[in-house]
C-alpha cells in the first residue's frame, strides 16, 4: 500500500520509490470500491483515463527526479467553490454552471505550478452554506462529515488524496477536518487568494487546506501562502505558552467536547506545556450576531442577479441568509465591517498581556452530528475567522462511541509559519 501522508507521499513519487501510474490505479481503484457510499467527489466519467493522460504529460516533462516540482504527481481534490479548467463549476447548487464560468483559481494555478493533479471537484454544501450535500463521513457512514468543504475533507479522511482545498467562511474546514480526523489548516485572511472562487463573504473568505499530517500541511501551505518564510524553532526548551479562552466562549461547547479538551490540556500540561487561562470573549453572543449578519449582508451582494433570476432553484437555508442580507443598510454594512479587525486588536492585546503564544479551544462544540442533514456547529470557529487569525485543528481522541475530535490552535495574524511549527510538536501528544 501507498503511503497516506503528502510528505511520504510527495518523497516517494519524487524519487521514483513509488511508481505515479501504479500510485494513481491504485487511488482509482479505492474510489471505485468506496467512493459510492461516502460520495466525496463529483461525479467524472473516466476519472482514471484522464488522470494516467495527464501523468504522463508531467513525467514526461519532468523525467529527471532531482528537477521535479515539490507536489510532482500528487492528486488534489478542489472544493467545488473554485474554478478548475476543464471542470464546470457548480457550487453545491442548481443554477446554471454556466453562470460561474471565469478563469481558473489562483491556489488552482499554484497546485499545478508546484506539480499537482487535479483528482477532481469535491462536494461542498449549497455555495458554501449550510446546505448540505449527500457526502458522509468516512470515519463512520452514519454521521456528518461536517461542512461546508465536507467532500474536501472526507476525500483525505477516505485517503482518496493526500492534500485537498476548501475555503472557510465561519468554520467550513477547521470544523470537517475534526470531525473526519484528519488536519485542517486556515491562514491568516488574505495570505492565500481566494480569487477564481465564488464569494460567500469578501470580508471572511478564507482558502483551507486538509491533509493527513501537520508535516504535509507546512508543505501545501509554504506553497499556497503568499511570502512565506522558513521558521527553525528548536521545540524542546522553548514551547509556545497556550491560552484558553475562558468564559461565554468556552460554554458554548458541550459537555462532552468540554470534557475532551480540558483532558487535551492535561495531557499538554504533562508534556510541559504552559497553560494560562484567559477570560476573553465575553460578548461573544454579539460576535455572533455581527458575523452572521455580515455574511448575510455580502451573500446577498454576491448573489444579486443569480437570486433576482433563479431565486427558485435556491435552496431554502440558503434563500433565508440572502433574504436577510438583502435587509442591511449601508450604514449598519459599513459599521459591521469595522468588527473583524477590532476583535483582532482585542484578542491580540490579551495575548501580549498574558504572554500568550497560541489560543488552544474546541475544534467544535461537540463531534460531528448523526445523518447528513446537519453540518454541525461552527461557532467555536467563528470568532477566529472573524478576525482573520491563522487556525489549524489537530486530531485529538474520539468520543465514546468512536467519532473523532480536534483540538483548535489560533495563532496571530500573519504568525501562519510559527503556528504550524507549533502545532506539529502539540499534534504528537493531543491524538
Amino acid at each position: 500500500m501507498f503511503p497516506v501522508s503528502l510528505a511520504e507521499t510527495t518523497a516517494a513519487i519524487r524519487t521514483g520509490e513509488l511508481d505515479l501510474f501504479t500510485y494513481i490505479n491504485q487511488l482509482c481503484n479505492l474510489i471505485d470500491a468506496t467512493e459510492p457510499q461516502i460520495q466525496a467527489l463529483l461525479p467524472e466519467s473516466d476519472r482514471r483515463a484522464r488522470l494516467l493522460v495527464e501523468a504522463q504529460a508531467l513525467h514526461a516533462r519532468f523525467p529527471d527526479p532531482v528537477s521535479r516540482p515539490p507536489l510532482f504527481g500528487i492528486p488534489v481534490g478542489v472544493k467545488d467553490i473554485f474554478r478548475v479548467d476543464g471542470f464546470p463549476t457548480r457550487a453545491g447548487s442548481q443554477l446554471p454552471p454556466e453562470l460561474f464560468i471565469g478563469p481558473e483559481s489562483d491556489c488552482v494555478r499554484a497546485l499545478r505550478l508546484a506539480g499537482a493533479l487535479i483528482l477532481g471537484k469535491t462536494v461542498t454544501t449549497e455555495f458554501a452554506y449550510f446546505e448540505p450535500g449527500p457526502t458522509r463521513n468516512p470515519r463512520n457512514l452514519d454521521f456528518s462529515p461536517g461542512g461546508s468543504s465536507s467532500g474536501s475533507a472526507a476525500a483525505v479522511a477516505a485517503g482518496f488524496c493526500p492534500l485537498a482545498i476548501g475555503t472557510q467562511t465561519i468554520g467550513s474546514t477547521i470544523r470537517p477536518a475534526a470531525f473526519c480526523g484528519i488536519v485542517g489548516f486556515k491562514s491568516s485572511y488574505g495570505r492565500i487568494s481566494m480569487a477564481g472562487g465564488i464569494l460567500c463573504s469578501d470580508t471572511f473568505d478564507h482558502v483551507g487546506i486538509f491533509t493527513q499530517d501537520v508535516a504535509g500541511m507546512e508543505l501545501s501551505a509554504s506553497l499556497l501562502c503568499q511570502n512565506w518564510r522558513e521558521v527553525e524553532m528548536e521545540m524542546h526548551g522553548d514551547l509556545p505558552i497556550l491560552g484558553v479562552p475562558e468564559g461565554l466562549y468556552l460554554e458554548q461547547t458541550s459537555p462532552e467536547g468540554l470534557a475532551a479538551f480540558r483532558h487535551q490540556l492535561v495531557l499538554l500540561e504533562k508534556a510541559g506545556y504552559t497553560v494560562r487561562r484567559v477570560r476573553a470573549m465575553e460578548d461573544i453572543d454579539a460576535i455572533n450576531r455581527r458575523h452572521s449578519r455580515l455574511v448575510f449582508a455580502e451573500m446577498a451582494q454576491v448573489h444579486s442577479e443569480w437570486f433576482t433570476r433563479y431565486a427558485s432553484l435556491y435552496r431554502p437555508r440558503t434563500a433565508a441568509a440572502i433574504r436577510e442580507g438583502q435587509e442591511v443598510s449601508v450604514d449598519e454594512l459599513a459599521v459591521l465591517r469595522a468588527g473583524p479587525a477590532k476583535l483582532r486588536t482585542e484578542l491580540e492585546m490579551l495575548m501580549a498581556q498574558a504572554g500568550i503564544d497560541l489560543w488552544v479551544c474546541p475544534t467544535a462544540p461537540g463531534s460531528a452530528p448523526q445523518g447528513i442533514n446537519s453540518t454541525g456547529s461552527p461557532l467555536m470557529n467563528l470568532p477566529w475567522t472573524h478576525a482573520g487569525m491563522p487556525a489549524i485543528s489537530l486530531p485529538a481522541g474520539r468520543t465514546a462511541n468512536g467519532i473523532p475530535l480536534g483540538l483548535q490552535c489560533v495563532g496571530a495574524f500573519m504568525s501562519d509559519e510559527h503556528l504550524l511549527k507549533w502545532a506539529a510538536h502539540i499534534a504528537e501528544f493531543v491524538n
